[in-house]
């Protein structure tokens, strides 16, 4: 029987059919694969090697033949080798700990002796242990007395001086507002625990003041964070990114919060600050940027950031070799072996940058052995993605297709790094400091207002600044919160955390809990 016309159309409608079946299902099972791992999988992006000895889940080993042997007694001594410890481990000199710890004595006494004079009893040492104490919330009451007086010569009234305050008629002392600010913002401990904690101890306080301190005390802030941002804006290298924060009801939609944004630069002199915009759009780029900025943008494939370079003849573009090696490591289901392989070849790249960090290169040194073992790898990279895209067996829907396209077609931006001694592969620099923002909201989850997500800007581009100049946030606040009252506008800049170490953090100011405890007032 010969088929007809109609049956030929039949079946081709039919395959036409089965073949996006079976992509739709494919990407169904893609679709179902993500959210498998962003639920109960890790998030890390580490390679797994299979150990060769290693059986897989469930199997056995043959057992062995049995076979009848002379018993064989032997005989050993085990030694004791010494115990590996870490830096921070308890040793056998007992509790470390520095000068800054409050510490209090306890005098132990010698039973048996009370019927013995001190001329019967000589002392020979005084041996010394410490133990480790904590009280659940320390908080310290400041009560100042300020004596009038009556000068009898002349009949006058005086006072002592006045108690001084960083916020105007509070009732805390800027202790207590840093020790907040950084509990919140630094160990990610809600007000509303914060405010538990007061309650548990004694000390009745609305929650509503807690908020008005640190929101007042972030404002005195803000000028710092700005000349902050200037300074960055004049780097050569600057790195960019974005991350999602809630903040505020959204009008849209009902009963949701709203979604913004707090955009981090990071400039060359290892400083952070967090921009907040209410959205993802392209023009919050030349916002932030503007015209200041000329030089290195290294960022993500984000498109936003092309359109800003396009624009302005005096920004090169780099892009992040991390956020390509994301993208294969997302797709390695549809192609394991060519995946590996890609994943590997970049690995390369990396071993060459740990080698010159361990041999600290920097200038023409570091680009000379960039252009010696990094350029060929990354010839081969693009030279091996050019080659994926000859592939017939690839459809255009097929997520490791697309990482080969992103790869490739960014093949100018990624070579950046060659040529430039002081850019970095990636922008992990930055991702890490955006970290303390990720974990603040899986604890406090939203802002109320988008006031209050600038605000999370603001004291989080301080708090991870000092944290990358090796300064002591709590320090560091508790100094600039006193100081800028009194610091000229003029030198503002002198206050930003990588200027205030030079000039400022060998002779901190310090609070009047300080000064109360090293007078030993009670």
């Amino acid at each position: 029987m010969v088929p007809t016309s109609a049956d030929t159309r039949s079946r081709d409608a039919l395959l036409a059919e089965n073949a996006k079946l079976l992509g739709d299902n494919a990407a169904l099972k893609r679709q179902l694969a993500w959210f498998k791992r962003q639920m109960f999988g890790e998030k890390s992006e580490k390679r797994l090697f299979d150990h060769p000895d290693q059986l897989p889940i469930g199997a056995h080993l043959p057992a062995p033949p049995i076979q009848e042997q002379a018993t064989e007694v032997v005989t050993y001594t085990r030694g004791k080798g010494p115990k590996v410890r870490g830096d921070d481990c308890v040793t056998d000199t007992g509790l470390r700990f520095d000068d800054t710890v409050p510490n209090k004595i306890i005098n132990l006494p010698v039973l048996g002796l009370e019927d013995l004079s001190e001329d019967d009893v000589e002392l020979i040492t005084v041996r010394e242990y410490c133990k480790l104490a904590m009280r659940p919330a320390s908080y310290v009451v400041l009560r100042y007395r300020q004596p009038v007086l009556k000068v009898k010569p002349t009949g006058d009234i005086v006072s002592g001086i006045a108690v001084a305050g960083t916020i105007d008629k509070s009732i805390a002392d800027v202790s207590f507002i840093v020790g907040t600010m950084v509990d919140k913002f630094q160990y990610h401990l809600p007000l509303y625990r914060q405010h538990q904690r007061l309650q548990n101890s004694g000390i009745v306080l609305s929650r509503s003041t807690l908020l008005n301190l640190v929101k007042r005390a972030i404002m005195l802030l803000e000028p710092i964070v700005d000349a902050q941002t200037t300074n960055i804006l004049i780097s050569r290298i600057l790195a960019m990114d974005e991350t999602p924060i809630k903040a505020g009801r959204s009008k849209a939609r009902k009963g949701r919060m709203h979604q913004g944004y707090l955009w981090p630069i990071y400039g060359e002199h290892d400083e952070v600050v967090f921009i907040y915009k209410t959205n993802r759009n392209h023009s919050h780029v030349n916002d932030i940027l503007g015209t200041a900025f000329t030089g290195t943008l290294l960022r993500d494939g984000y498109e936003a950031y092309d359109r800003y370079a396009s624009k302005h003849a005096g920004v090169t573009s780099a892009q992040c070799w991390a956020h390509t090696r994301r993208h294969f490591v997302e797709a390695r289901d549809s192609d394991p072996s060519s995946v590996d392989e890609v994943v590997a070849m970049i690995g390369e790249l990396y071993e060459v940058e740990k080698d010159l960090r361990e041999q600290s290169l920097e200038g023409e040194k570091k680009h000379n052995c960039r252009v010696t073992r990094s350029k060929p790898i990354v010839n081969q990279i693009f030279e091996w993605a050019e080659d994926q895209l000859q592939r017939l067996d690839l459809v255009p829907g097929d997520p490791y297709l697309k990482a080969v396209n992103y790869l490739y077609s960014r093949k100018q931006d990624l070579s950046v790094f060659l040529e430039d001694p002081d850019v970095p592969l990636d922008t992990n620099h930055l991702e890490r400091q955006i970290r303390p923002v990720a974990m603040g909201k899986r604890s406090w989850l939203f802002c109320w207002t988008e006031l209050g997500a600038k605000h999370v800007g603001i004291i989080q581009s301080l708090i991870c600044t000092c944290k990358l100049h090796g300064i002591d946030p709590y320090t560091y606040l508790i100094d600039v919160l006193q100081r800028i009252n009194i610091h000229p506008d003029s030198q503002i800049m002198d206050l930003t955390p990588r200027l205030w170490k030079e000039k400022f953090a060998d002779d901190p100011m310090g609070s009047d809990l300080e000064i109360a405890v090293n007078d030993g007032v009670e």
